[in-house]
């Protein structure tokens, strides 16, 4: 038994230095960024198999185990840490008067529907209750919409709706002014985004993106993901009017391609010093990460950030009430692009763009 005990404990031990050290290779794969998502679990992991080893195992290559399981927490916490209270917040809390002058702020629900929940109702009622000035609903068919418009059209002038039965389509639904929205298929043909100029109640403007590229499954590789969430990052960069990018980015917050994202736009994480705020899986408590974002211009500052009840998706919906300031500030820095970053990465760009293939995930909510 004690054999059996030292191999499962050993098993576990390789899978964790694999599922650690096989993303920093950047490696543009889903078998390889897909281990980049539960870094929380490694550090849990990495704890709980030093204990073991340290109790059960007999070999003498327990003590080294344990030293390279407390240098595989250390490597993960590196990167979540930014994620926690004890970090410095990358966006700045709005103050007084700002804070509570409704001329200048907006709040925004983004949820992930899940296309094959039916109940309605759920983000119905959630709406209701927080009113946001804009909804932001993402894996809406037809009958979602049907149910949206039957339950908020009276509440919610503004609409922009791209109904799909594949688990790509998308809606935003607003009280405040949108001007010149756009539907785009920015990469592969089947994955829209929408882009639209927004305007306050005291007039000021800013651009809103919601985007829902590809997820990264384990045969494909991510190309398709990476190229979308980098081209909005130029984009942003290059935006006259304060910017906010949401959705579901099929992505969590710590990987290679969202840091990457924020060299290239300049946008805040205000995840970054409060919290995970983890929306994925809704279902599966023991595998959570944060999928769901909101980044937003410097000139923002952030009043509230919620992670809201189950709607019955797989996904939390988000909570955000962003105040727009007149001036850029934040506590940290993004980060500055690499040598070259941007060159790669509008090559990149071009070849997806060029390549004829199917969008991934297509017929996952036909086998619902």
């Amino acid at each position: 038994m004690t054999l059996l005990y030292s191999f499962l404990l050993w098993t576990l031990v390789i899978i964790l230095v694999v599922g650690t050290v096989v993303p920093l290779s950047k490696i543009q794969f889903g078998a390889v960024r897909g281990f980049e998502f539960p870094k929380e679990q490694y550090v849990v992991l990495a704890i709980f198999l030093a204990i073991g080893l340290w109790f059960f195992d007999p070999l003498w290559l327990s003590g080294y185990g344990i030293i390279g399981l407390l240098v595989i927490a250390a490597v993960n916490l590196i990167y979540i840490a930014k994620f926690t209270p004890i970090w410095s917040r990358q966006s700045l809390d709005a103050k007084e008067p700002l804070r509570s002058d409704r001329d200048r702020t907006v709040s925004v629900i983004a949820a992930n529907v899940k296309k094959s929940n039916r109940d309605y109702g759920r983000l119905i009622d959630l709406v209701r209750e927080k009113k946001p000035d804009i909804v932001l609903s993402i894996e809406v068919d037809q009958d979602w919409i049907d149910a949206l418009k039957d339950g908020l059209g009276a509440e919610y002038e503004h609409w922009i709706d791209v109904p799909l039965d594949s688990g790509y389509g998308i809606c935003v639904m607003s009280k405040l002014p949108m001007t010149a929205p756009e539907v785009r298929e920015l990469i592969t043909d089947g994955v829209p985004s929408i882009r639209a100029e927004m305007r306050l109640r005291g007039g000021e403007r800013f651009r809103l993106y919601v985007v829902h590229p590809e997820p990264p499954v384990i045969e494909q590789d991510t190309k398709g993901r990476d190229s979308e969430i980098a081209l909005i990052g130029l984009e942003a960069a290059d935006d006259d009017l304060p910017t906010i990018v949401a959705g579901d980015l099929n992505d969590v917050a710590w990987s290679t391609t969202t840091r990457r994202f924020q060299r290239l736009s300049g946008l805040l994480d205000p995840r970054v010093g409060r919290g995970f705020y983890n929306t994925f899986s809704a279902t599966m408590p023991w595998m959570r990460w944060p999928l769901d974002h909101l980044f937003h211009d410097p000139q923002f500052r952030l009043v509230e950030m919620a992670r809201l009840r189950k709607i019955g998706s797989d996904h939390f919906p988000m909570w955000f009430v962003l105040a727009l300031a007149r001036t850029e500030a934040s506590n940290g820095s993004v980060g500055e692009a690499e040598p070259g970053e941007d060159v790669s990465v509008k090559r990149m760009i071009v070849e997806e763009r060029n390549r004829e293939r199917d969008a991934i995930g297509t017929d996952w909510e036909d086998e619902d």
